[in-house]
């Protein structure tokens, strides 16, 4: 939608007013009490200022939106492999080495920088700012899939998705040791470390920090001191991963903060350049937030990490 447009139409009622209202105009509810505290809302010829009162089905609505404010961070022509796009959202293949999203020690360069080109005059200013609408996050150092909305109605539909765990995600990993059992479920709480607040760590379950925690692995490849597996997440906490495997004896090949590599692998993963977790993203799948479609997206492995199964397995 363009700047400064005018949304208007009819809510389906009887129901809250911000909720019919985003419902109608697929704004996000935050936007619209936004909206509504500010005097840009009207219903039936009235401007209302309780978000939560309850309105009539059929009742007129004109939303008035003021210009997106643009976001302060830069544009930047950085390539992305676009695996999916359309008006409401996109899907990238983020590679190893890639911030997602400007912070300190990173203040561009990132992700987000890079849509701010691609995406450039294509963005409807979520929240009432032009900017891509981050929902979920994969670490500078993991490839793969990432999925990031474009409009208000993709941002709370995708946001909601994974709030209530319905998102499909797996990555695929190459671990140190192979796991015994070959398959199974790491339930446990992650939080910040107490020893380094830098780090995460699997925390005690009568704990009151950190949050509930649930990854299913399964071995898919064993190797004489390594397996590749594959993981499937309920959750998606900082570092889930990587903390999860460590966790339970297996950290992650080239991990430089949950564990160390198996002695006789060392020499081969230097002779790579590999120093990175080796971790990637490889499938997600979602509902259309917007046309309801079920969407599945695969990506294939990084050069780095095939060639470090190949060398490994040889």
């Amino acid at each position: 939608m363009s700047d400064g447009e005018t949304i208007s139409g009819t809510v389906q009622g009887p129901a809250r007013l911000d909720k019919a209202l985003a419902d109608a105009s697929g704004l996000s509810r935050e936007r619209v009490k936004a909206l509504i505290a500010g005097g840009r809302v009207t219903v039936a010829g009235a401007v209302p200022v309780n978000p939560s009162a309850k309105v009539a089905g059929g009742a007129p609505f004109a939303i008035r939106l003021p210009p997106a404010a643009p976001l302060d961070t830069e544009a930047q022509d950085i390539p992305l492999d676009v695996v999916f796009e359309d008006d409401h959202l996109i899907v990238v293949d983020k590679p190893a080495g890639l911030v997602v999203h400007p912070a300190a020690g990173n203040l561009d360069g990132t992700l987000v920088n890079a849509l701010l080109h691609h995406c450039a005059g294509r963005l409807s200013g979520i929240n009432g700012t032009l900017r891509p609408g981050i929902v979920h996050r994969i670490d500078k150092d993991t490839s793969g899939l990432l999925v990031v909305a474009k409009s208000d109605a993709a941002h709370e539909g995708l946001a909601a998705q994974f709030a209530d765990h319905s998102i499909e995600r797996t990555y695929l990993a190459v671990c140190g040791g192979v796991p015994r059992p070959p398959q199974g479920t790491v339930d446990a709480r992650v939080g910040r470390s107490d020893a380094n607040r830098k780090k995460m760590a699997v925390l005690p379950a009568t704990s009151t920090r950190g949050k509930h925690a649930v990854t299913h692995y399964r071995t898919l490849r064993t190797f004489a001191h390594a397996a590749l597996i594959e993981c499937r997440l309920e959750t998606g906490r900082t570092h889930q991963v990587r903390v999860h495997l460590a966790s339970i004896g297996h950290p992650l090949l080239g991990d430089p903060v949950y564990g160390r590599d198996p002695a006789p692998l060392r020499p081969l993963i230097r002779e790579l350049g590999f120093h990175r977790q080796a971790l990637h993203a490889a499938s997600l799948g979602f509902i259309h937030p917007v046309s309801g479609e079920r969407l599945g997206f695969a990506a294939e492995l990084p050069a780095d990490m095939a060639e470090l199964i190949d060398r490994i397995g040889d």
